[in-house]
């Protein structure tokens, strides 16, 4: 079980996105979907309200232990990328539906 850093709820580790500071640049954080980032991690609910929340709440810096503002874009791509390949499928409609 692990605590997401925006919700502040428990989930198994399976339903939140593990989330570090990129070892090449630490004012940027990054989603890591393979857990194998080195350092720090904090967990996060994988949806764009609880990422806006995080950042509202401060809270990437303060889980991952670093000061000033930090770099969330890729964290928002992945989950974007996510919400891409769970979405059902629409079918659109043409004019000889």
């Amino acid at each position: 079980m692990r605590t997401c850093i925006a919700t502040r709820r428990t989930r198994p580790a399976g339903e939140l996105m593990r989330v570090a500071l990129d070892p090449k640049d630490p004012g940027r954080v990054l989603a890591d979907p393979n857990r194998a980032l080195p350092g720090r991690g904090a967990w996060l609910t994988p949806s764009l309200e609880a990422l806006r929340q995080a950042e509202k709440r401060r809270a990437f810096p303060r889980a991952l232990r670093v000061s000033g503002p930090l770099d969330t874009s890729h964290v928002e791509s992945a989950i974007a990328a996510r919400d891409r390949e769970h979405a059902p499928e629409r079918r659109i409609r043409t004019t000889e539906d």
